[in-house]
């Protein structure tokens, strides 16, 4: 007996652009410190409902946050201890307990002679895990599937100096697919962003950057900043930037400064066809860090919110489904976007290797 819910996670087929979610895959969900042992967190995952958690022993596991039994949020439950050894998850409601592995450990109503049997009552697990702090969801195309994802979590370049130095998170009210190309698109900065501190007064200069593939993406491979990008000045001395895209929604930019480094990553998670929910956390063995945090978080939160208020000005276009223009070169990126989905899509469909289509090439634009 599964959990009478026959409905999985919206994820499958690449579908029109603004529609659908990748599958076979995984997504970022949480800080692992926002985890604490034997804490129950709800989150809203392409649509669903997912409980994260973490045992006392300091595993993490996430089961789909729906009581078989009358619907009632596992996640406002709690962690207990079994007779025979391990934990489960406690429902409010009437006292069922399922293991963290989905499994149901015991419903408290029955009494003797009653043939319910229990080992046959699941709830849906998901495999979860944590790769340098933080903590990622598999979301598999199979919605009866329970075993180990075929690949790792993401290693991100640059996670140094410890614990991040900076976290900011928003929802954008938009699907992801919205989110990651309006992050990506490298023309809007003189129009949304505007700080003196970013970049000097009505600047544009014509750009040239080489692109080239990554595992599951693309980058911006590593080149001097703009020299009208005034951002980067505070990290002072020589400094190189590489800036990566990963589906199904991660960007980070990678920036040296001699041995110094700082990593500033970008995480998309969708919560629904409707909403995004943005994580950007900053790690850095700078000392600038020390120095300026305060000004430096300031400054990121009011871009990411410049971000969120044109996602909510250009909703008011897109609430018509209008056709969409793409331009070169400044659209590439959004194409590429596009592809990579469609190309992971296929090759899971078809059960071979992912073949990037993304080829190394110089993109032209002003900004």
């Amino acid at each position: 007996m599964a959990d009478g819910d026959s409905k999985s996670l919206k994820a499958g087929a690449a579908q029109k652009f603004g529609t659908g979610f990748l599958a076979d895959i995984w997504y970022f969900v949480a800080l692992s410190s926002e985890l604490k042992p034997g804490a129950l967190q709800r989150y809203e995952l392409l649509g669903e409902p997912v409980l994260l958690g973490r045992t006392r022993a300091g595993g993490v596991y996430a089961l789909r946050d729906i009581c078989p039994h009358r619907a009632a949020p596992l996640s406002a439950g709690k962690l207990v201890a079994e007779a025979g050894g391990g934990e489960s998850v406690e429902c409010p409601y009437h006292g069922w307990r399922f293991r963290t592995d989905g499994q149901c450990a015991a419903i408290p109503s029955l009494v003797d002679g009653q043939d319910t049997d229990v080992s046959k009552i699941r709830v849906k697990r998901y495999a979860a895990a944590e790769s340098q702090g933080l903590v990622f969801v598999w979301i598999s195309s199979d919605p009866r599937f329970d075993g180990a994802p075929p690949e790792p979590p993401p290693v991100f370049p640059g996670v140094v100096g410890g614990g991040p130095k900076l976290v900011d998170r928003m929802v954008f009210d938009a699907h992801i697919d919205h989110a990651v190309v309006g992050l990506m698109d490298p023309a809007h900065g003189p129009y949304v962003h505007q700080q003196w501190w970013w970049r000097s007064k009505g600047s544009q200069h014509e750009k040239a950057k080489n692109f080239g593939p990554t595992e599951a993406g693309f980058a911006m491979l590593r080149h001097e900043p703009s020299k009208n990008s005034r951002a980067y000045a505070i990290l002072g001395g020589e400094h190189l930037t590489e800036i990566t895209i990963r589906i199904p929604g991660l960007r980070w930019e990678h920036v040296t400064v001699g041995k110094r480094q700082v990593l500033s990553l970008t995480c998309l998670t969708p919560v629904s066809d409707k909403q995004t929910r943005i994580t950007q956390i900053v790690w850095s063995d700078h000392p600038a860090f020390l120095i300026f945090k305060p000004f430096i978080a300031a400054g990121a939160r009011a871009f990411l919110r410049q971000d969120g208020d044109m996602v909510n000005l250009q909703n008011e276009g897109l609430k018509y489904d209008p056709s969409l223009l793409w331009v070169d070169d400044a659209d590439r990126q959004a194409k590429w976007y596009q592809q990579l989905k469609r190309e992971w899509t296929a090759s899971r469909r078809e059960g071979r290797p992912f073949e990037n289509p993304v080829e190394p090439v110089t993109l032209r634009w002003r900004s």
